[in-house]
């Protein structure tokens, strides 16, 4: 048996359905529909039973993490207390793909007493959900991929993709930004990318600061205790230089070496600063790699010294 196949077989014909009901798609009522929850000043209910009540939970997910309020409740809960969730404001998603299961159709009568408006997303227009709503989406197939014709595959794919496609065209006509989906996803790459500011991470106390007349033996010294792997010279706590490792490595070859200089004599002077604490530590890291530094230092407009940041501080915080 050649699996491989099976798997082939089964992408195109659901991809086949896909591109199918993409041609199909009535542009009026989805023109209707998109500005119907646009201008609702409510939330978006979704509502399914079995696996159109799972795709529909994704669809609710979904949406409200791109800027549509919206939350799911399952049919037999909601005949048993959860229509109290329902708001007269609200626009209800209803998903059954036959149009007629027996818990919706049960319930329906009640949410067009309570609710705004109801889209129905069902393989016929005709059946008896679909008639008792206000708006259509057409969700029929040709074929499951399903070798029995029976389980809900191709279907359950395509409902999943209408749902996407709601949200994206919510996310057009609102305008949404990547700054709007970070304000939903604040522990995620994208929220941390645009949220998290260097002064949250960076090293402000312990630094390995010396003064400008500090010998080299006794900087690299400090450099050890600070675990930086730089000592950071200063006078008045104004930045004068850095002397890193790589610095130290450099005048090792050099003649005039000797850990009786003057550290700064083998120092890196005006090296790259950040002045801007509230700089973003998504935009520092790329400042970080481009240098080809490991350590940053943040000061002042007057170049005072108000912290470090390493490179691996921002990886390990997920700046990335």
């Amino acid at each position: 048996m050649n699996f491989k196949e099976i798997a082939s077989y089964v992408l195109e014909i659901e991809a086949n359905e896909l591109l199918r009901a993409s041609k199909n798609i009535d542009k009026t009522m989805l023109d209707n529909i998109i500005n119907e929850i646009y201008h609702s000043n409510g939330r978006l209910v979704v509502m399914g039973v079995g696996k159109s009540g799972l795709i529909g939970a994704k669809i609710s997910a979904t949406l409200s993490s791109t800027g549509t309020p919206s939350f799911f409740v399952h049919p037999t809960e909601a005949m048993h207390g959860d229509l109290g969730a329902i708001c007269r404001d609200d626009i209800v998603l209803i998903i059954s793909y036959s149009g007629e299961s027996d818990e919706i159709i049960n319930i329906m009568p009640h949410l067009q007493k309570i609710s705004k408006k109801i889209i129905t997303m069902t393989k016929n227009k005709n059946s008896t959900i679909s008639k008792m709503g206000d708006y259509f989406l057409d969700i029929s197939i040709t074929k499951e991929a399903c070798p029995l014709n029976v389980a809900p595959t191709s279907s359950t794919t395509l409902t999943l993709a209408l749902g996407d496609a709601l949200a994206v065209c919510l996310m057009r006509i609102r305008d949404f930004k990547e700054h709007n989906f970070a304000r939903f996803h604040p522990g995620g790459s994208l929220g941390k990318r645009l949220f998290i500011k260097i002064k949250d991470l960076m090293q402000k106390d312990n630094l390995p600061i010396i003064s400008k007349d500090i010998c080299l033996k006794d900087a690299i010294i400090k450099m050890t205790n600070g675990k930086l792997g730089s000592v950071l010279i200063a006078e008045n706590n104004k930045l004068i230089g850095i002397l890193s490792d790589g610095d130290l490595r450099r005048a090792m070859m050099r003649d005039d070496f000797s850990l009786d200089n003057m550290a700064i004599d083998y120092a890196t002077l005006n090296p790259k600063i950040c002045d801007d604490e509230n700089t973003l530590a998504y935009d520092i890291l790329h400042l970080i790699e481009d240098s080809k530094i490991q350590l940053l230092i943040i000061t002042d407009k007057d170049k005072n010294i108000k912290g470090v940041i390493h490179m691996h501080k921002l990886i390990e915080a997920g700046i990335k």
